[in-house]
């Protein structure tokens, strides 16, 4: 099994838990050892799971102000989250190849595994719920038929997706790319960066 067909197996694995309740605030329980590729892989699709509903949800019109304003924190708790632990799945590919010598005309790819599986997750996720539309009773033939169109496309996507990240590793394991990890910094989050929070600070 290639890492990709074991990150979509997990990936659905996730979804469909938590659709089991699909209620936002479901504990999840990650059935994978703590610390494992594994468990980080279930995590990771879970927390987008979430957050894709919650996304639904704050876009209600008719949504309470407040209850507004306490979703768009936990969405950005959640993007946190999320960036936090695509780190840690890159940290881990890290220690995978770590001994790897890289060739002298190896290169450097636009982007690192992680953030490539993080794509993957998401993909999940649109395959899922498009699969919901085309599967809806109340939805007329046309719109059923163009979301069966849109699914396709979604898939062939995944199946592209996958094979450019397991190649990816592949010339990562062989020395013909390597990784360079940069991480995140968003200004926002960090008080001493986001203007509000520091004038803020200083005013008190």
């Amino acid at each position: 099994m290639t890492f990709t067909e074991q990150s979509n197996e997990i990936f659905r694995q996730a979804i469909r838990d938590y659709h089991l309740t699909d209620n936002i605030d479901t504990p999840m329980r990650n059935p994978y050892d703590r610390g494992t590729i594994e468990y980080n892989l279930y995590m990771k699709c879970w927390i987008d799971t979430v957050q894709w509903h919650l996304e639904d949800i704050i876009r209600d019109p008719h949504i309470n102000p407040e209850e507004a304003l306490a979703l768009k924190r936990r969405i950005d708790r959640s993007n946190q989250d999320r960036t936090d632990l695509v780190e840690q799945i890159d940290t881990y590919f890290r220690g995978v190849y770590a001994d790897v010598i890289v060739l002298p005309d190896a290169r450097i790819n636009t982007e690192s595994p992680a953030w490539a599986v993080d794509r993957l997750s998401i993909l999940a996720l649109k395959i899922y719920h498009m699969q919901e539309q085309v599967n809806r009773t109340d939805a007329t033939p046309e719109h059923k038929a163009l979301c069966q169109a849109k699914l396709d496309v979604l898939l062939e996507q995944q199946v592209d997706l996958s094979t450019a990240i397991d190649q990816l590793l592949d010339d990562i394991r062989a020395g013909r790319k390597f990784m360079k990890v940069y991480r995140q910094m968003k200004m926002y989050n960090d008080p001493s960066t986001n203007p509000v929070l520091y004038k803020l600070k200083i005013e008190s």
